[in-house]
């Protein structure tokens, strides 16, 4: 038995490409670098992923963060860990918990 979560679906299709696209994942090469997973959601680090922007530097109203066009990788680094933080804490507290659970860093860190 496998489930995929607890919601309803049209039919059997839609949860079929859910479970392709997860083993998919898994296979060498599918997604170009085998640190692609590192950072997003529910890898090691147990947090939902940092906002992810693109160009151009004002769409729609939106900015990109200032500090995402500086160049300080250190401090691009930092803002990421803060925004991955700050969502989780928002969206998802469990995976806090769990992560504080499993000997891992908590939401006050």
């Amino acid at each position: 038995e496998l489930s995929i979560g607890d919601y309803v679906l049209s039919g059997g299709e839609p949860a079929a490409l859910v479970i392709i696209d997860a083993v998919g994942r898994l296979v060498p090469g599918v997604l170009g670098s085998a640190k692609s997973t590192d950072t997003e959601s529910f890898s090691d680090a147990h947090r939902l992923e940092y906002p992810h922007y693109t160009r151009p530097e004002v769409f729609r109203g939106l900015r990109v963060p200032p500090i995402l066009l500086s160049g300080n990788h250190a401090e691009i680094e930092r803002w990421r860990h803060e925004q991955a933080r700050e969502r989780t804490r928002l969206r998802r507290p469990d995976l806090l918990v769990r992560r504080s659970d499993l000997g891992g860093e908590d939401e006050d860190e």
